[in-house]
């Protein structure tokens, strides 16, 4: 069952000053990115048209979400050799940048010593975490989000992405 997305943009749209998000998984398979993955698969053409059907409501919302001041990052925890999905996501990350994200790429083999979440997250000026819940072949399972405030679990989830942050690889720095 995919996330509400409406739930998501609510935290987004409250966020006053950071909205950063730790993805951990080598490969996602999630229903609303199938059909562009697949085409990559045969073609090695991904969509990078800030424009297109595909990017539009995602550069909008984090365009909208910087124009209001917010730090919008994202941080990525990947296995060396790395997979095709993650391949095919570093191929669009161009497209999050363009629209005003900051992402950097971490090999696992770097990440032992960091105590990270047991799930992807956004986390939204270090009040609030939201948990993504994913199978085990990378698709939403219900309900999609896990919202939480408590201190504890928001320190945990910060503490794991600024970790991760500060010893990623700047996207235009890191090759697949």
């Amino acid at each position: 069952m995919p996330p509400s997305v409406l739930d998501f943009e609510a935290q987004l749209a409250a966020a006053k000053r950071s909205a950063v998000h730790l993805e951990m998984r080598d490969s996602y398979g999630v229903g609303d990115e199938a059909a562009d993955f697949e085409h990559w698969q045969r073609t090695g053409h991904r969509d990078v048209d800030p424009a297109s059907a595909y990017w539009t409501p995602w550069v909008e919302l984090v365009q909208r979400t910087v124009a209001r001041g917010v730090d919008v990052r994202r941080a990525r925890v990947v296995s060396e050799p790395v997979t095709d999905y993650i391949r095919y996501e570093h191929a669009g990350t161009v497209v999050n940048i363009q629209a005003g994200e900051r992402v950097r790429w971490l090999p696992r083999r770097q990440a032992s010593d960091i105590a990270l979440p047991g799930n992807d997250c956004w986390i939204f000026d270090q009040e609030t975490v939201l948990f993504n819940h994913f199978s085990g072949t990378g698709d939403w399972v219900a309900p999609g989000w896990e919202l939480r405030t408590e201190p504890e679990v928001v320190a945990l989830a910060a503490r794991a992405f600024d970790s991760v942050w500060d010893r990623g690889v700047p996207h235009e720095k890191y090759m697949v």
